[in-house]
């Protein structure tokens, strides 16, 4: 793939009906079916396309009309999200774990005239939207419905959706050629960490041009005949970037993970050679493989440790002496070969964004043998602004500006970010969007810093900062990734804006609390557990051993053990798997208080 054409390339449909073309009956997109992955080829895929979009313009989405969709990741969401395109309208993904309330939400600030919607289970938790909506005329399943024909709005099903597509006038051709690169391409609603979600308007040539950056970035492994994994949300910026446009622009295979207790499986059946992933994801697979390891026999598991010392060491420093390079050939082939087996076996690169880091996670998988890419961006660039290019990794920076990327670092701190990635505003919020873009410089929110190599440093979210009533500031979101390394913590969040101190909502390993509980001989149910003094104290030692990494402003001085996960369905973590800080103060704010 050249990089003119992602400068040529008038819009993201002209760019997949011309790569649909010269790609044919090659595998797009593989779905399990009956236990086992099938292939779609780029063929089938433009020919539902076009059906689709047909029957779109046919029910009458006019140039610019919203359309929700709600599914999980499958070759049908691709689908949908080019064939409303391909219509002229605008794609509004929503997340499968959204509530009613939420569905309603973007549902009426949208305005959409349409959604599209997998399950029967989705489809009865998007109805109530659809049925209150005042502009959504019709919805479209992608499996027959469970319910009765609703009076307000018309329920049609995905093949009857193609049907009507086979006899309808084809406009799309004509559409294709009136569609250019600044006509938004979709809303991307923030997923809201500190409140009601925003509709991020990201056009054409926003993610065209972040497609572009990652091509720039990527190539230097030597691009060839790609194959990714899709397990993110497609309704998140990241995936809907990284996951879907980026492979579809060069001619990549694209797998669908069936679920995250499935992703290890989906991983050694899909063998992918790019894996993108946000750092929740990376930590918990760094905790399943340190605890099997910790029940390996002496011999295994000293080689492991070995490893990880003679990787890490390699990382920092570049170079070792020659006992080790002798050792380091031998874990080679005793622990990163069958590491990377079980990660499909041709990884040439994992990606982790959406959040930041913890440095001695990237750390681990890269002295394991399967090295990460951290990079750093957000919804409103499309989402991709920076990463750490493959010829020069630093685990502690996002990396150098992608290609064509602007970045500045203001008086106060804040990161600020111009070219063709910046969206092209909020849906209507216009103040929202004149208090993100001045100037024509995107303010992302983010306070970092630059190397003497160029590589951005992120140091933390500006409205995130805690500030202590003696005027201090600390990092959040450093202290909870330390504490969460720690193998008897899976989730924290630490609390002390405008307090004299830190204090920390501890959120227990589930195999510590099962070991406890039967050590002690208790119930294993977090909620009783929680409020146990013989509970809390097993956790001096830990919190005092993350003390010690800690400068004295950011120590946790008491802590509280939450009575229940952060979790998406229970509204504290957002899709992609961040915390919602305002969610948990809400729900456990007077525990947090009665710590000081």
């Amino acid at each position: 793939m050249h990089r003119l054409e992602y400068g040529t390339w008038p819009s993201l449909t002209a760019m997949f009906f011309e790569l649909a073309k010269a790609h044919g009956e090659r595998p797009l997109a593989w779905a399990k079916k009956d236990g086992s992955y099938r292939p779609w080829t780029w063929q089938e895929v433009e020919r539902q396309v076009r059906l689709l979009a047909r029957a779109l313009r046919a029910r009458g989405l006019g140039d610019g009309d919203r359309v929700v969709l709600v599914s999980e990741n499958r070759p049908e969401w691709l689908i949908a999200d080019l064939a409303v395109m391909a219509a002229g309208g605008i794609t509004v993904p929503a997340y499968t774990t959204n509530t009613e309330i939420d569905h309603r939400y973007i549902m009426t600030d949208s305005g959409a005239m349409a959604a599209i919607v997998s399950t029967p289970a989705l489809a009865q938790r998007v109805l109530p939207a659809v049925t209150d909506s005042h502009t959504c005329h019709f919805m479209v399943t992608m499996a027959p419905p469970e319910f009765d024909q609703l009076h307000e709005a018309e329920v049609v099903t995905w093949d009857d959706m193609l049907a009507e597509g086979a006899v309808a006038a084809d406009e799309v051709d004509d559409q294709l050629a009136r569609i250019h690169r600044d006509e938004v391409a979709c809303f991307i609603y923030t997923s809201g960490t500190g409140g009601a979600p925003k509709g991020v308007m990201l056009t054409h040539r926003n993610i065209l041009a972040n497609c572009a950056g990652a091509h720039d970035l990527l190539e230097q492994y030597g691009l060839g005949e790609e194959v990714f994994l899709s397990f993110l949300p497609l309704s998140h910026a990241y995936e809907h970037t990284a996951g879907q446009f980026f492979p579809l622009s060069i001619g990549a295979e694209i797998y669908y993970a069936e679920s995250a207790d499935k992703l290890l499986n989906n991983l050694a059946e899909a063998r992918p050679t790019i894996m993108t992933a946000v750092p929740r994801l990376y930590e918990s697979m760094h905790q399943r493989i340190c605890r099997a390891m910790a029940k390996e026999s002496g011999t295994r598991r000293r080689l492991f440790e070995l490893t990880l010392k003679l990787g890490t060491k390699r990382a920092k420093r570049g170079r070792l002496n020659l006992v080790e390079r002798l050792l380091d050939l031998l874990v080679e082939r005793l622990v990163r070969a069958k590491m990377r087996k079980r990660f499909g076996g041709r990884l040439k690169a994992m990606v982790s964004g959406g959040a930041a880091l913890n440095l001695e996670i990237g750390q681990f998988f890269t002295a394991m043998g399967l090295p990460i890419l951290q990079g750093y961006g957000q919804t409103e660039a499309a989402p991709t602004i920076s990463a750490n290019p493959p010829r020069k990794v630093k685990m502690e920076t996002v990396g150098p500006p992608l290609k064509g990327v602007e970045v500045r670092i203001a008086e106060d701190g804040e990161i600020l970010v111009r070219g063709d990635l910046v969206m092209k505003g909020y849906w209507r919020a216009d103040d929202a969007t004149e208090a993100a873009i001045q100037d024509g410089w995107l303010h992302t929110g983010d306070v970092g810093e630059f190397d003497e190599d160029g590589y951005l440093k992120i140091t933390d979210r500006k409205k995130d900062i805690i500030v202590f009533s003696g005027g201090d500031n600390v990092s959040p979101a450093r202290v909870e990734g330390i504490l969460t390394l720690e193998p008897e913590i899976s989730q924290a969040m630490v609390y002390g804006d405008k307090r004299p101190h830190l204090v920390a909502l501890l959120v227990p390993e589930d195999d510590f609390l099962k070991r406890w509980a039967k050590t002690n001989g208790s119930g294993t149910q977090l909620a009783e557990l929680a409020g146990l003094p013989e509970f809390h104290k097993a956790f001096v030692p830990v919190v005092e051993r993350v003390n010690a990494k800690l400068a004295n402003l950011e120590k946790v001085r008491r802590w509280a053990i939450s009575p229940e996960p952060f979790t998406v369905d229970n509204g504290l973590m957002t899709p992609t798997l961040k915390i919602r800080r305002h969610k948990i103060k809400a729900a456990h704010g007077k525990t947090l208080e009665e710590l000081y």
